[in-house]
């Protein structure tokens, strides 16, 4: 075999180990790009909004991993759907890439139940908002500590501060109601200021409840009420009584909006 180099002029042999070297490089090139699949792309379809075990089935079908990158929570979306994908969605990628999606939880996380009792009724509702959990029942009750949680309650029971219970769950809550339980007829609050509307509300024993506001509101103590529930007369045009103690809600805007807008539905 040496020979056969040996009896071969140096200019051949080196030409033929060029040759070699080229087509084996050639070899090695093409296997790799066989193996990574060089060159071969697809595009990422979107799956945010799908149940999650559709958009794993989904995205395999097309060539790419699927990894479960991350598991939230929001109230917003439903349980076990895809919040996020990377990719983003219609990007050009390599085949066999992985994909990496979050997902909406499956079971509702666990949340420790506040401290309400003492507390006013508002602060005590801001309190469960801050905590992803809601206002049930409000259930008023002959006090002297007029407008402060008595008591608070989980599916008709009482429940102790730091009771771990599912996220937004109804909370019920027992309200003093004062020692007079002589009915109050409702004020007329429209076209009132919204301080001048909380003023007349603890004059007359009343709590106050959900306020919504209008985008153009910037300072809310001189915006005016230009809803109210209840209102102050019925659809009989009777006049509407509450217990001392109960909940109005108000709507407050920038500008006093026209009468007809302010009807109760």
């Amino acid at each position: 075999m040496f020979k056969f180099i040996t009896d071969r002029p140096f200019w051949v042999n080196l030409l033929t180990i060029l040759l070699l070297s080229i087509l084996m490089l050639f070899i090695i090139l093409q296997t790799l790009g066989w193996i990574t699949n060089h060159g071969k792309y697809l595009s990422v379809p979107s799956v945010i909004g799908q149940k999650t075990s559709d958009a794993i089935k989904l995205l395999e079908s097309k060539g790419f991993d699927v990894v479960i990158k991350d598991s939230v929570y929001t109230d917003t979306a439903k349980n076990g759907i895809v919040l996020k994908q990377i990719p983003d969605p219609n990007s050009t990628v390599k085949i066999n890439r992985t994909v990496l999606i979050t997902i909406n939880r499956f079971t509702l996380p666990l949340i420790e139940m506040p401290a309400l009792e003492g507390k006013s009724l508002n602060f005590a509702f801001e309190m469960l908002k801050r905590s992803h959990l809601k206002l049930g029942d409000t259930i008023f009750r002959p006090d002297f500590m007029r407008g402060s949680v008595l008591e608070q309650e989980f599916k008709g029971d009482k429940i102790k501060p730091g009771t771990k219970i599912p996220w937004g769950s109804y909370i019920d809550l027992v309200i003093g109601s004062g020692l007079n339980q002589d009915p109050i007829a409702v004020p007329d609050l429209i076209g009132k200021t919204f301080e001048e509307a909380k003023i007349i509300l603890q004059e007359n024993g009343i709590l106050l409840g959900a306020v919504v506001t209008d985008p153009n509101v910037t300072d809310s103590a001189s915006a005016f009420i230009w809803k109210q529930s209840p209102p102050k007369y019925d659809d009989q045009k009777e006049p509407v009584y509450i217990q001392p103690g109960q909940l109005l809600d108000l709507w407050i805007s920038a500008e006093m909006k026209n009468p007809e807008e302010t009807i109760i539905p």
